[in-house]
């Protein structure tokens, strides 16, 4: 059969505005291919606006391509989540493919709140995300992956995996954190690797500084025993802003998830100015 009908190429891009003062609204939606979305919804009031990503498959496979592109013109506050995790399936000879890129104009709140990274065995994935800041966006987002399975010994045993996370805030590159994994190659294993962890992400939060015994107890709050480990690096953009990241290595993704949730909870309120109300999908 030919490859082009059994790899999907999708598309999935979105547009969020603020034409009053009271309401954010999804203004732009364009799809191709097995990417969608469920209704927006305003959980929290009109001022934010909730879309939750669907992608039909469940699973992304060898060949496959996906673009996510997801803009928030100024003053949008917006909230952005998936039904479940993706699932990079035994590639056949062939590099699947994630690219995301997220926009967060002047004065917009983005919230980029997916589920895990599953990669099978055999994957072969190429999984990107360019987040770009201007200066008076806020920001709180995170994603996570987990190679092969926790109940395996060796947990992923054949595949390959590259990861990149790019921060940008007006156009300077402020974060570059990259990942490029055989399997078998022993260097995942290694202390400048994942030091045996099959699961690792990575949380940034941007927006107003934190004070100094706001930072010191968030860092001190942060996990360091032998299934979950986790520490924050603080960007100073300038005396207004700065950018956030923790970093994540652990054995299950569930734990993971809860760090995640609960971090996202401390944060919201002082990052975003804005109080924490979870999302339903983490009930379900």
């Amino acid at each position: 059969m030919n490859a082009a009908f059994t790899s999907w190429q999708a598309e999935l891009a979105l547009q969020f505005s603020r034409p009053t003062a009271q309401r954010s609204v999804l203004s732009r939606r364009h799809h191709q291919g097995p990417l969608l979305i469920q209704k927006a919804l305003y959980p929290e009031g009109p001022s934010i606006c909730h879309v939750t990503l669907l992608h039909p498959p469940s699973g992304i496979a060898g060949g496959d391509e996906l673009h996510i592109d997801i803009q928030l013109h100024e003053g949008a506050h917006a909230v952005l989540a998936n039904t479940g995790a993706t699932r990079w399936y035994k590639a056949n000879g062939q590099r699947a493919s994630q690219h995301i890129h997220l926009q967060a104009a002047s004065q917009s709140t983005l919230e980029w709140l997916p589920c895990e990274n599953l990669l099978f065995e055999q994957a072969n994935a190429y999984s990107t995300t360019h987040l770009h800041l201007t200066s008076g966006a806020r920001s709180i987002g995170w994603e996570y992956f987990q190679l092969g399975s926790v109940l395996q010994d060796g947990n992923w045993l054949e595949g390959q995996f590259y990861s990149q996370l790019e921060v940008q805030i007006d156009g300077q590159l402020f974060w570059l954190d990259q990942a490029d994994f055989d399997a078998q190659d022993p260097i995942r294993f290694s202390s400048n690797g994942l030091h045996h962890f099959p699961m690792h992400g990575t949380l940034w939060a941007y927006g107003p500084p934190l004070s100094a015994d706001d930072y010191e107890q968030f860092a001190q709050s942060l996990p360091w025993k032998a299934v979950l480990q986790a520490g924050v690096t603080q960007l100073v953009v300038d005396p207004q802003q700065s950018l956030y990241v923790v970093r994540v290595l652990a054995n299950h993704a569930e734990d993971v998830k809860a760090l995640f949730i609960q971090l996202w909870r401390w944060l919201r309120p002082r990052i975003l100015n804005t109080p924490a109300q979870d999302l339903r999908l983490w009930a379900t």
